[in-house]
């Protein structure tokens, strides 16, 4: 088992971010509709695993496979899509830090609600806090068992993106 590491907040996070999206809109960019930076490391002050996530939307699937395989071709790992979400999965690991690339197209529903959580805890540093708390204390309880770690997360994934729902229906 890997231990889950959550570390402070690092302000080279949206750097990191930056880096990798015009690495993607240089190879990618015909296709390329959106680059959005999601997860925890795109809420500023929130404790997070070092991975940088990205959600990549793309024009069509002809898109999605022509980057994917370019990505794989730069050292990326290609998980396929993993939760049956229709996003795709890529990772590479760099010194200190990773990358975790999803590419979906326009209106994926897991796209759209990483966004809602993700702008919610931006809005809301309250919320933000608790949740920084909630991953701290699975991180120790799951002890490596990333399952439990992962839904020791949804009830409070899925209140926070009713409440951004509701917010967006004002």
């Amino acid at each position: 088992m890997r231990p889950i590491r959550i570390v402070d907040y690092d302000p080279r996070w949206p750097a990191l971010f930056e880096a990798m999206k015009a690495e993607l809109l240089a190879i990618g960019g015909a296709g390329i509709v959106a680059i959005e930076h999601i997860g925890s490391t795109a809420v500023p002050g929130l404790a997070a695993k070092p991975k940088i996530d990205l959600d990549t939307v793309l024009v069509d699937e002809t898109a999605v496979s022509d980057l994917a395989a370019t990505l794989r071709a730069s050292g990326f790992r290609d998980y396929g899509d993993l939760h049956g979400e229709g996003r795709r999965l890529l990772t590479r690991e760099h010194d200190g830090y990773g990358l975790r690339l999803y590419l979906c197209l326009r209106d994926n529903p897991a796209h759209r609600d990483r966004l809602l959580f993700r702008d919610h805890l931006r809005r809301h540093p309250e919320r933000a806090a608790e949740y920084q708390a909630l991953k701290r204390r699975l991180a120790i309880a799951a002890d490596g068992d990333w399952d439990l770690y992962t839904g020791g997360k949804a009830q409070f994934i899925a209140e926070t993106i009713r409440r951004a729902e509701s917010e967006t229906d004002v």
